[in-house]
């Protein structure tokens, strides 16, 4: 695990913060319930709008006991309104093969909920 701050220092020095810190952390909370999601198949049901209902079937490319996140970090994307959760993370896959320093970028766009601004997952290409 101090591996795992070493990278999270190394997120930070390279990509200093530019956003409202409870921006970051909205988009923090997310990227990585989002990126759990993917990975193991745990909650995708939660994000209907980035897993098409036959994707919440498939099975999980990572054992959830196996995967944890290294480092994250949440940053402008070229404007106020968007942003990307940049995540480094480890995990065990079906095949029982461990591997760390996976990278994985999820980008959001500021929207308006029952007139309170969040940030929203952008579908996967």
């Amino acid at each position: 695990m101090a591996g795992d701050r070493a990278v999270q220092r190394s997120l930070e020095e390279a990509w200093p913060a530019d956003l409202p810190a409870e921006d970051e952390h909205q988009l923090l909370t997310a990227g990585r319930a989002l990126l759990r999601a993917d990975a193991t198949g745990i909650g995708r049901a939660k994000w209907p709008g980035v897993f098409r209902s036959h994707e919440q079937a498939i099975a999980p490319a990572f054992a959830t006991a196996r995967f944890r996140i290294q480092a994250a970090i949440a940053r402008r994307d070229g404007s106020p309104d968007k942003a990307v959760v940049h995540l480094v993370w480890a995990g065990t896959d079906r095949g029982g093969t461990f591997t760390d320093l996976h990278i994985t970028d999820l980008f959001f766009t500021r929207t308006l909920k029952k007139g309170e601004p969040t940030w929203t997952p952008q579908p996967r290409i």
